[in-house]
C-alpha cells in the first residue's frame, strides 16, 4: 500500500491511473487542508479510478483507540494505536480565545527520562514515522472539525524528544508547510526540546520561521541534572551558546519553558539566577505549573502566589513572561502527564515473538 503522505508515490499512481492532476490537487485539499476525511477526499476523483485508488492508498497510519474529553476545560486526549499495537497520545486544546492547538507526539515513549514527566518515566522510546506524526494532525483535525472548528497551532510537545527523531520531525514539518499538502504558516508550528544544542541550531537553520522552545527549568547545574538526566551530557554554557545562535538565525523569540516546583527552583534567588543566564537573549519565558505524576512523589507544584511573584521578578527585569494555563489535568492530558504504561507489556510480548 502507498501512504497518502508519500507525495511522490501518489503522484506516480495518478500518472499510472491517468486522471487529471487537478483531481489529485482537489483530493489533497479536501484531505489535508480542509481535513474532511477519506470519503470526502475520494469523492474528488473520477468514478472510474476511485476504487482502484482507494484500494492502493492507505489514508491512515494510526487507528483511533480512544478520545476522552476533559470535564474541567477544553482539552481532549486522543489515544492512537500504531500498526504494531503500541499506543501514543495527542492532545487537542481549546483555549478561551477560541483557538485550537494540537500537541503531537514524535516518539512512542521517551528516552530523556525527565523526573517530572510521565512519558520520560515510561521509557520505551520508538521513533514515529513522519506519516504517523502527520496522521495525528489529520485525525485530530477531523475530530475538531465536527465542532465547526479547525486546528490553528501544532506543538511538538507530546510523547518523545523531537530531536531524538530529528530527521523525521523535519520531514513532518516540511509536509506541514508544503503548499500542496497542509500549507500551514511556519509561525503556527512549535518544536520543544529538553536541550540538544547542535539540533537546536540545525533546526533554526532548516526552518528559521518555525518556533523553538527550550525546556530549561533551572540554571543551577545540579538541579537541572536531577530534573533532566540528559543535562549531564550538555552543559548550561553549551545551551546558552545554542540559544544565542538560534537568536542570530531566527526573528522569533526563543521560548524558555520553566516548570515551577516548590522548594526546588521557585525562589527569588532562582529567578535572579535565571535572569542572569537569560540576559542578552531574545526570549519569551513561559512558566509552567507542575502537574503531579505518581512516579515523582517528591515534586510539588508551586502555589499560585509564588508563581505570580516569580513572574513579577522576571517582568521587572524586562523579560516577556507568561504563566501557562494547563489543560486536561483531569484526564491526564496536561503537560508532563502523557503515558501509556500498557506499551511495556505490548513490547515484551513482541520481543518474545521475535
Amino acid at each position: 500500500m502507498i501512504s497518502i503522505f508519500d507525495t511522490i508515490a501518489v503522484d506516480r499512481l495518478r500518472a499510472e491511473l491517468k486522471f487529471e492532476p487537478r483531481r489529485l490537487r482537489a483530493l489533497r485539499t479536501a484531505f489535508f487542508k480542509k481535513l474532511l476525511g477519506q470519503e470526502a477526499a475520494l469523492a474528488e476523483l473520477p468514478g472510474d479510478v476511485r476504487n482502484e485508488f482507494a484500494s492502493r492508498v492507505a489514508f491512515h497510519e494510526l487507528a483511533m483507540h480512544q478520545a476522552t474529553d476533559s470535564q474541567l476545560d477544553g482539552a481532549t486526549k486522543l489515544v492512537f494505536r500504531t500498526q504494531a499495537g503500541l499506543l501514543i497520545e495527542s492532545v487537542l486544546m481549546r483555549t478561551g480565545t477560541g483557538r485550537v492547538s494540537l500537541c503531537v507526539s514524535s516518539q512512542v515513549g521517551c528516552a530523556a527520562a525527565c523526573e517530572f514527566c510521565a512519558t520520560g518515566q515510561m521509557g520505551i522510546a520508538r521513533n514515529l514515522s513522519a506519516a504517523e506524526i502527520l496522521d495525528q494532525v489529520v485525525q485530530a483535525g477531523e475530530h475538531i472539525g465536527r465542532e465547526g472548528r479547525s486546528i490553528r497551532n501544532i506543538v511538538f510537545m507530546g510523547m518523545g524528544e523531537p530531536f531524538h527523531n530529528e530527521e523525521v520531525v523535519y520531514e513532518a514539518v516540511a509536509k506541514l508547510l508544503a503548499p500542496e499538502i497542509f500549507h500551514l504558516a511556519p509561525g503556527r508550528i512549535l518544536i520543544s526540546t529538553v536541550g540538544i544544542p547542535d539540533a537546536m541550531l540545525r533546526c533554526a537553520r532548516r526552518s528559521p520561521a518555525v518556533n523553538l522552545a527550550l525546556s530549561l527549568h533551572s540554571v543551577r547545574p545540579d538541579v537541572r541534572r536531577q530534573l533532566i538526566p540528559l543535562a549531564a551530557k550538555y552543559t548550561l554554557d553549551e545551551l546558552r551558546a545554542a540559544a544565542a545562535g538560534v537568536n542570530k538565525i531566527q526573528k522569533n523569540s526563543l521560548m524558555i519553558e520553566y516548570l515551577l516546583l516548590a522548594g526546588v527552583n521557585d525562589s527569588a534567588a532562582d529567578a535572579l539566577e535565571l535572569i542572569a543566564w537569560l540576559r542578552g537573549l531574545d526570549v519569551h519565558v513561559n512558566l509552567i505549573p507542575y502537574n503531579a505524576i505518581m512516579s515523582a512523589p517528591r515534586l510539588v507544584a508551586t502555589e499560585r502566589p509564588e508563581r505570580d511573584a516569580f513572574a513579577a521578578i522576571l517582568r521587572e527585569a524586562g523579560f516577556v513572561t507568561t504563566i501557562r494555563y494547563s489543560l486536561g489535568a483531569d484526564i491526564a492530558a496536561a503537560c508532563g502527564q502523557l503515558v501509556q504504561s500498557q506499551n511495556r507489556a505490548i513490547a515484551r510480548l513482541q520481543s518474545m515473538n521475535l
